[in-house]
């Protein structure tokens, strides 16, 4: 009697810990992942896939808050450490600005994978003399770095590189 006790509590531990994750889970997520669960018949998979993306959600929560913290002058969150983008404006460079754009996908299998753009905002003279084209590759470049680093350092790399006073110091 004791097991079935145990086994219904845990039981009901791990509905309302889904119930919180489909609360703060974004809708259009959701809405997918639920739509591929219907279609298959799968709720395994699409309980596996919401709790894998409710804890990529946390990680880019818990990453971009780490870089707000470390960067607050720099870095900047439009809504928030549960945001989806992360801007980081230049210190040397006044109107050169990135945005990390950080979307959580769920694939037609289910699996959940993490997909990091990067987006420039410089202004029309930077652009204009940009003959190598080093703005215009910065995504491919960036998506690079993020294979070869990992997520945590290529943004750390990213944000040291625009925003550190020694940087800026040392290209005068």
């Amino acid at each position: 009697m004791d097991a079935r006790r145990v086994e219904l509590s845990a039981l009901q531990a791990e509905i309302a810990a889904l119930r919180r994750a489909c609360e703060e889970t974004p809708a259009p997520a959701e809405n997918a992942t639920r739509g591929q669960a219907e279609e298959r018949r799968d709720l395994f998979m699409f309980f596996r896939s919401l709790r894998f993306f409710v804890e990529w959600c946390e990680y880019r929560k818990r990453t971009f808050k780490h870089f707000k913290e470390k960067y607050p002058e720099a870095v900047h969150l439009a809504e928030g450490a549960a945001s989806s983008c992360m801007g980081v404006r230049s210190a040397s460079q006044p109107g050169f600005e990135v945005v990390i754009v950080w979307r959580i996908q769920i694939d037609d299998e289910g699996k959940v994978l993490p997909k990091l753009d990067l987006l420039t905002q410089v202004p029309q003279r930077v652009l204009e003399l940009d003959k190598n084209r080093v703005i215009e590759t910065a995504p491919l470049g960036f998506r690079n770095l993020l294979g070869v680093l990992g997520i945590e350092a290529t943004l750390e790399s990213l944000i040291k590189l625009l925003c550190t006073e020694e940087h800026a110091r040392s290209r005068h």
